[in-house]
């Protein structure tokens, strides 16, 4: 089982963002959080990711660089809470579920009310 956080906003879809590491931002850094919509952290990682390679010296940039990427897996999701909440969206439900479509479902089965932004 999953556990996955629900953020809504009127007449949009609910977002669902899975706990836990984030692969994929270990994997990408900055781009997996521009691809995630999550624009500050994103822009800012970006940031880092060029500056550290630039102004480090290669014994000092491999590890910086390798921290930068554990520090994305680790606090991606939460990054992405971070943005959905800046950009207006609400904290209504944490789902337990197998993967996102049975957390999505089990959702809606809860509170029918969100049908409609769902199915926008």
């Amino acid at each position: 089982m999953r556990i996955y956080t629900t953020h809504t906003m009127p007449n949009r879809a609910p977002v669902l963002v899975r706990e836990g590491f984030a692969w994929g931002a270990f994997v990408l850094g900055p781009l997996w959080l521009l691809a995630h919509r999550a624009w500050g952290p994103g822009v800012l990682g970006l940031c880092a990711w060029l500056l550290i390679p630039a102004f480090a010296a290669p014994a000092a940039g491999v590890p910086a660089m390798v921290a930068l990427h554990w520090a994305f897996g680790l606090f991606g999701q939460d990054l992405r809470r971070w943005s959905l909440a800046q950009a207006g969206y609400t904290l209504v439900h944490v789902v337990a579920a197998a993967d996102q479509d049975a957390a999505l479902a089990r959702l809606l089965d809860r509170r029918p009310d969100l049908i409609p932004g769902a199915l926008a």
